[in-house]
């Protein structure tokens, strides 16, 4: 693994990560491009610190903005909280059952199979990627034909934020359905506001992001338990210098990213980034119908 090749990951990861494209589905493509192995354990090694430093862009960037938005009052907090946990639960309650269900049926005969062992099929990334084309691309359209009025974080029910948390636990398990871009169309369709949307998405990714880590972490683990050979820091340690510096390129472009995505959601061009997801669909396919 150079160095060209941990900056160009961490670019993509940084960039598509926050930006509502699916940033899972461009790193595997990077890295099969490149002649890279997406479950060798240092790539699982960089993984992890390029989404540490997106997961420190996001509260870099949105931090003034969920202090004006959710901490002006004890109030407003208290909605908040309740709706950030609630959400959270429904993420683990769809993600995980419905891992588990692909771990138990696509897997059946292997006893410690990980539903990321699916991540590398290209055609399931197309499938995906398409499938959250469309969402981005109703949800734009439909927005840019209604006048928004901001309302206060209280406004947005709990429903509508059980409802983003339930998409977002259905991205979980399939690469290529953008997380970012699931819920945020979510949130618009069942009537929050673009910002709001975008606010609360964010959150959710926050405390969502820790517990990914951690589970890379433990596979990783339990794969090196499962093989013979050296041991995990001998493999692990000279990889560690590149992937801190991966981070830091990811945070970097993390931050371009967030900036562009909210200058064009604003903008009302929400619906371009489901027309670029349709895009990378085709593509995706035609690259595992090559062989890839």
């Amino acid at each position: 693994m150079s160095l060209l090749h941990v900056i160009v990951l961490a670019v993509v990861q940084g960039l598509a990560e926050l930006l509502p494209v699916s940033s899972s589905a461009h790193v595997i493509v990077a890295e099969k491009l490149m002649g890279m192995d997406p479950a060798a354990p240092e790539m699982t090694l960089l993984l992890v610190m390029l989404h540490t430093g997106t997961m420190l862009a996001v509260i870099a960037y949105f931090w003034s903005r969920w202090r004006r938005a959710f901490f002006q009052s004890t109030g407003e907090f208290r909605t908040f909280a309740i709706a950030l946990i609630v959400a959270t639960v429904l993420t683990g309650i769809v993600g995980g059952g419905i891992t588990e269900g692909i771990e138990k049926v696509a897997f059946w005969n292997q006893p410690h199979a990980w539903v990321e062992q699916l991540f590398d099929r290209l055609d399931l990334i197309a499938i995906a990627l398409a499938a959250a084309g469309i969402l981005i691309l109703v949800a734009g359209l439909r927005n840019s034909r209604l006048i928004e009025r901001e309302n206060p974080i209280s406004e947005m029910s709990l429903g509508q934020a059980s409802l983003m948390g339930a998409v977002q636990g259905l991205c979980l398990p399939f690469r290529g359905f953008s997380r970012s871009g699931a819920t945020i169309s979510t949130g618009m369709l069942s009537g929050v506001t673009k910002m709001r949307s975008e606010d609360f998405s964010f959150a959710l990714a926050v405390i969502l992001t820790p517990v990914v880590i951690a589970r890379e972490g433990l596979r990783l683990v339990q794969m090196r338990h499962a093989e013979a050979g050296a041991s995990l820091s001998h493999i692990l340690r000279p990889a560690l210098m590149p992937s801190l510096l991966g981070a830091v390129f990811a945070f970097l472009a993390g931050l371009l990213a967030l900036k562009w995505l909210s200058r064009w959601l604003e903008a009302g061009r929400w619906h371009y980034f489901g027309i670029y997801c349709l895009a990378a669909a085709a593509v995706v396919a035609y690259l595992h119908h090559a062989g890839f």
